[in-house]
């Protein structure tokens, strides 16, 4: 028998998330380490008359394909996958890997002959589409998350299965101010970042398109990013862990740059043009994340906190006549402004709107973890 709180999960993430309708399709990619969540959605999915399609994959097989990956062997999977996507009326792709770091030792130029030519020519195919992504829950999460396993299970159905709507209508506020803001400041610990989003278009994330979700987010005009930026939240980028990230940019470009793993760091950096200029400011405030655990899906949704993304901007964010950012990258790069982290401060054209973490003007404060809980 399925856990209740899968069923509610599967039905929120096929009628919430995805709007799924009879006579549409719909692409499921997971483990079979997730087979209860994917029965549930593809029994939801039937009950709409809709028509599921489901792709298994496992993190050791995926390991020993892109050991041998070249650009002919990616450009076919793009065409063998092409038409499935293209067709497809919505996407669920549900994470699991019993060890996060299987990619660490695939050479990072395979990895970047994957992300080129099949990679990101999907991403973009499912951008115009109905789609959203989450983990399954397993010991390994919970081992990162520092908790037992039942304690993780408990955690993840709160994050994935909190009042959303809730969540959506007290962002509109933000997003508003966002919409009529001209030039950003964020002030914290070896930090003093300025740049502007006059004219972009934020966006508002509230699980549509990310299990867990909460953050609502832009683009920085792309050329007007100055200043340094020290993120104090580990990220996991693909198999290799960077502390500490350090990035000092001038007019959107990033001249300097530092974490635990520099080298790979500048790997990433240098791989295209684009790579060096961010694509999404954003701000999180999901109420029962509150620590991070190397996963970008949950650690980017953390109370408290912002994040910025090295590359890939999103174009239905820029605004008219922005110059848009494209890469094959993009990196989402987590500060947290928790006083127990350091704190910190937003200003909005010098105007204070959260300071170590709480929003402070009256119309946000329904942002803050005690009010979104």
């Amino acid at each position: 028998m399925i856990d209740s709180r899968i069923n509610i999960l599967a039905k929120n993430l096929v009628e919430y998330s995805c709007k799924l309708q009879k006579g549409q399709t719909i692409v499921i990619v997971g483990s079979e380490k997730a087979k209860e969540l994917i029965i549930a959605i593809v029994r939801h999915a039937y009950s709409l008359g809709a028509y599921p399609f489901v792709r298994l994959g496992n993190s050791r097989i995926g390991r020993e394909v892109a050991m041998g990956m070249t650009e002919e062997r990616a450009k076919l999977a793009l065409k063998y996958d092409l038409t499935m996507y293209q067709d497809a009326h919505a996407y669920i792709g549900i994470g699991h890997s019993s060890n996060i770091f299987e990619s660490s030792d695939v050479p990072i130029e395979k990895k970047q002959l994957y992300a080129k030519h099949c990679g990101k020519p999907i991403s973009d195919i499912l951008d115009k589409k109905k789609w959203v992504c989450l983990r399954w829950p397993n010991p390994s999460m919970a081992q990162l998350a520092q908790t037992s396993v039942e304690k993780f299970e408990d955690f993840f159905f709160d994050v994935c299965n909190l009042d959303y709507a809730k969540m959506h209508k007290a962002m509109v506020p933000l997003k508003k101010l966002m919409e009529t803001t001209d030039r950003v400041r964020i002030v914290a610990p070896d930090t003093d970042l300025t740049f502007s989003i006059k004219g972009q278009k934020p966006e508002i994330c509230s699980g549509e398109c990310n299990i867990p979700d909460g953050e609502i987010y832009t683009n920085p005009v792309r050329d007007s990013v100055n200043g340094k930026i020290r993120f104090n939240i580990p990220s996991l980028q693909k198999g290799i862990i960077h502390n500490n990230i350090t990035l000092t940019f001038k007019d959107g470009k990033v001249v300097e740059s530092s974490s635990s793993s520099t080298a790979a760091l500048t790997k990433e950096l240098d791989q295209d043009e684009g790579a060096r200029f961010t694509g999404e400011f954003a701000l999180g405030v999901n109420p029962f994340v509150t620590k991070p655990m190397m996963d970008t899906l949950f650690d980017e949704k953390m109370a408290m906190s912002i994040h910025i993304a090295l590359g890939n901007g999103y174009p239905k964010n820029y605004g008219k006549g922005a110059v848009k950012n494209k890469s094959q990258i993009h990196w989402d790069i987590v500060q947290s402004h928790d006083p127990k982290r350091g704190g910190g401060e937003i200003y909005f054209d010098d105007r204070l709107i959260r300071k170590d973490g709480f929003f402070v003007l009256p119309e946000l404060q329904d942002l803050n973890p005690d009010r979104l809980k």
